[in-house]
């Protein structure tokens, strides 16, 4: 069954590629490369009348092709994994509160993917299918089929000249909320923050819309809930988004709202998260991110969870790094995590970067709970200290 569920999603896949290049082949041919003027041999005085006509300039070599783009598309690769060590020793052999990174004293793939990516002119599509624990969490409550667990992202992109910028996707994406995303290479420290795991969704799928205005971006969706390819209920989960970028801070912010429980459109579920991102220099970054959810229930009263944190990365020439974070979560109702609790937790990342494809982390985290959350020797525990070395695999085009 497995086998017959990664066919369909490999053949879907295909589909999706062939119906884009189609719809791009009439709109999308090169123009005829400009002449280099460096290649335009020099005039020389003429000998006879003759070579006073000078000679055609030869055409200019084309740059050479990259092997990850092919068609008019971007491919690349990525492989994640990491080996754990746990000093509460857990009995089931998981970190508590991590999504990722859950195996404790373990060595483990993370995941395995492969991105196709085609800009839209005036059609595009992006698509990143794979395999690992990372998108078995991403889709642990979605009622699709199987083959859907798959897929982090598959949207069809577009975007006219005439539009000046707005660009619409239809398909399944990413959250726009968030400080963090899922693949690790693209963040700052190797495991993810509390917000990240407990206070957002990780994928949507629907339709969504962006309006670039000067400095400042906006987008709107209208999508089927949080991490749901088949809905639970007949409502629609709206999200407004908008980020506004100076030369050396971004500051963007992104409210959810919509029905979420399964069966019924009473209820509404909140989100309000915001990113305060600065880049001082190119070495130094720092962000604040601030996450707040209220989910009404379906009689009197609702339950809310919210937390803050920040991090900052330092490098430190073009092979090393380090980062570190800070932060707090707070689940009155045991929403999330499913006991009433407040966490905190630090991280401290070093980065080496082995090779330009190979990247290494070893990271030292402690989550501490004000509830014997945490399991420890056969008991329970406040505080889970971890230490993690972390490997990532990238091979892509170079932008």
């Amino acid at each position: 069954m497995r086998k017959i569920h990664i066919a369909a999603m490999i053949a879907g896949a295909f589909m999706l590629i062939g119906v884009a290049a189609a719809q791009t082949t009439s709109t999308n041919t090169d123009p005829a490369p400009a002449q280099d003027p460096a290649q335009t041999p020099a005039a020389t005085p003429a000998q006879d009348p003759a070579a006073q006509t000078p000679a055609a300039a030869p055409a200019p070599t084309p740059p050479p092709k990259s092997v990850f783009t092919q068609g008019g598309m971007d491919f690349s690769f990525m492989f994640d994994g990491y080996v754990d060590l746990n000093t509460n020793h857990p009995d089931g052999g998981w970190n508590a509160l991590r999504n990722f990174d859950m195996r404790a004293n373990t060595a483990h793939l993370n995941m395995g993917m492969i991105s196709i990516d085609r800009a839209p002119g005036p059609v595009g599509f992006h698509l990143d299918v794979g395999f690992g624990e990372v998108f078995d969490v991403i889709h642990a409550t979605d009622r699709a089929p199987d083959a859907f667990k798959y897929f982090k992202q598959a949207y069809v992109s577009l975007k006219p000249k005439s539009w000046h910028g707005v660009e619409i996707d239809a398909g399944e994406f990413v959250t726009s909320a968030g400080a963090e995303v899922i693949e690790s290479n693209q963040n700052w420290n190797y495991s993810r923050s509390l917000l990240f795991a407990w206070a957002i969704p990780y994928y949507h799928f629907g339709v969504r819309a962006s309006v670039p205005i000067g400095k400042f971006t906006g987008g709107v969706q209208v999508v089927q809930g949080w991490n749901d390819v088949y809905d639970n209920n007949s409502g629609k989960t709206i999200g407004l988004n908008g980020a506004y970028a100076w030369k050396k801070l971004t500051w963007s912010n992104n409210y959810y709202v919509g029905p979420e429980k399964t069966g019924t459109n009473v209820g509404l579920r909140n989100l309000y998260d915001t990113t305060v991102q600065v880049n001082p220099n190119d070495n130094l970054s720092f962000y604040v991110n601030v996450d707040y959810g209220r989910d009404k229930n379906v009689g009197a009263g609702a339950s809310t969870w919210g937390g803050v944190a920040g991090a900052a990365r330092q490098a430190l020439g073009k092979k090393f790094a380090v980062a570190g974070r800070l932060e707090w979560f707070n689940d009155p109702q045991g929403f999330s995590t499913g006991t009433a609790q407040s966490v905190k937790e630090w991280t401290a990342t070093g980065e080496y970067k082995m090779t330009g494809w190979l990247m290494s982390r070893l990271e030292f985290r402690d989550d501490w709970s004000n509830q014997p959350f945490f399991q420890k020797n056969g008991g329970k525990a406040k505080s889970q200290p971890t230490v993690l070395l972390g490997m990532v695999a990238f091979i892509g085009p170079k932008k």
